[in-house]
């Protein structure tokens, strides 16, 4: 293996995300990898296998004979500090040299060039993190499609479903809401959408792949639509609160995640809301890629 030559430490950071996963190295202002993947093969439950992943990633990324300085992750569905500790722990065995894991919406506040602050992603699913006084990690949200990720895609297809199972259920006549989520799970009726949700072979990607649905129903004038997309914006507000009530400063509010991003009425109804809930937290989109807040980790390592 050969030596390469750099003009300053190399920092590797790596955002690994639900779908895919970007890498980026840099040394000094030179960029030296950015690569994109599939997230494929990710499994963050499992430390040594996840560390193994990240490792093979970064061999594949980087110029042969090339060793990182530093090398920072934020990772999807590193849930506990505990988690990844022991990502990280495992991960040095394979780099001499320093190495932080932690989840992937904490990359969003560094990424924004900020010290403090909320990162919230409402993509397929729904998460806010954030920092205590005293640098402890602290994580609101994010329970997965069945039991929360309320604000996510996910999360506001099966409410959308609720919604129109209660109308069904008052006798309404099936709107543009209903008649929409009908056509998108291939099922004949209402009643037939439970069976539909309840055998998604990937729950959280198969229901939040139809709430394009449920902002189109909104857009068409749809009641029950615009009130599930103002109760998922409302959902977004209240983790910021969460967090804001346990201590965690929440002036700026850094906002990423393709639904939240792609979809002005969810966007407008979290602020909305936010305004209301916590007056002086200032939202903003992010509008860099993450990686550049583990590019920002990693440097912090050295």
């Amino acid at each position: 293996m050969q030596d390469v030559s750099l003009p300053a430490p190399l920092v590797v950071g790596i955002d690994v995300g639900g779908t895919k996963t970007h890498l980026r190295a840099v040394a000094g202002p030179d960029l030296i990898a950015d690569r994109v993947r599939a997230s494929t093969g990710w499994r963050p439950h499992d430390p040594v296998a996840a560390a193994g992943w990240l490792a093979a990633l970064v061999a594949e990324s980087l110029p042969r004979g090339s060793r990182p300085a530093a090398v920072a992750v934020g990772g999807h569905a590193c849930e506990t500090p505990r988690q990844c500790a022991q990502i990280r722990t495992a991960l040095q065995l394979h780099f001499d040299a320093p190495a932080l894991v932690v989840g992937d919406a904490e990359l969003l506040v560094p990424a924004a060039g900020l010290d403090k602050g909320v990162g919230l992603v409402a993509g397929t699913g729904s998460v806010a993190v954030g920092r205590l006084p005293d640098g402890s990690p602290l994580q609101v949200g994010g329970w997965g499609a069945v039991l929360g990720d309320e604000g996510g895609s996910a999360g506001l297809v099966r409410e959308a479903v609720r919604a129109v199972w209660a109308a069904h259920d008052r006798g309404d006549t099936p709107d543009a809401l209903a008649e929409g989520l009908v056509a998108a799970f291939e099922v004949a009726e209402v009643p037939a959408l439970g069976a539909a949700l309840e055998s998604a072979q990937d729950v959280s990607a198969d229901w939040g792949g139809h709430a394009p649905v449920v902002f189109a129903a909104a857009e068409a004038g749809s009641a029950l639509a615009r009130a599930v997309v103002a109760e998922g914006g409302r959902s977004l507000a209240g983790l910021v609160a969460r967090l804001a009530s346990r201590g965690v400063p929440v002036d700026d509010v850094v906002v990423a995640g393709g639904t939240i991003l792609a979809q002005p009425a969810l966007y407008d109804a979290f602020v909305a809301a936010l305004t209301e809930s916590v007056p002086h937290a200032c939202p903003a989109p992010l509008r860099v890629p993450p990686v550049l807040g583990a590019i920002a980790l990693s440097s912090s390592l050295l």
